[in-house]
């Protein structure tokens, strides 16, 4: 069974925070994809801390949004705030792991910013 089927039979949410619940947890892949690519690399280091730490703050969101928390909304804000600033960090380099990344987080800050 893939992620989507197993969001959408999760009872109560809406189309709107299951698409949430798969962005963020498309976002926590990409973001731990990127920072190990970027590790090694001198130059990379504030893109790979900016990814790690996007990954913990979406795989959160995402589970704090399956179980219908309370605090949610609160940590959507903030979810779709690091993922702005690490989509335009990630902008900045030519490797393809940032310029994919980057889309995704684009994707996810505007997902979660509605869930806010």
């Amino acid at each position: 069974m893939s992620l989507s089927e197993t969001v959408s039979k999760i009872d109560g949410l809406s189309d709107e925070e299951q698409e949430c619940i798969e962005i963020c947890n498309e976002a926590t892949q990409t973001s731990e994809w990127c920072a190990d690519e970027c590790l090694g690399m001198e130059e990379m280091e504030e893109c790979a801390r900016m990814c790690r730490d996007v990954a913990d703050i979406t795989s959160l969101h995402a589970r704090l949004m399956a179980r219908d928390s309370d605090y949610s909304g609160h940590l959507a804000e903030a979810c779709a705030e690091i993922c702005e600033a690490c989509a335009e960090e990630c902008s900045q380099h030519d490797h393809d792991h940032c310029q994919v990344n980057a889309e995704v987080l684009e994707r996810c800050a505007e997902s979660c910013r509605s869930m806010a």
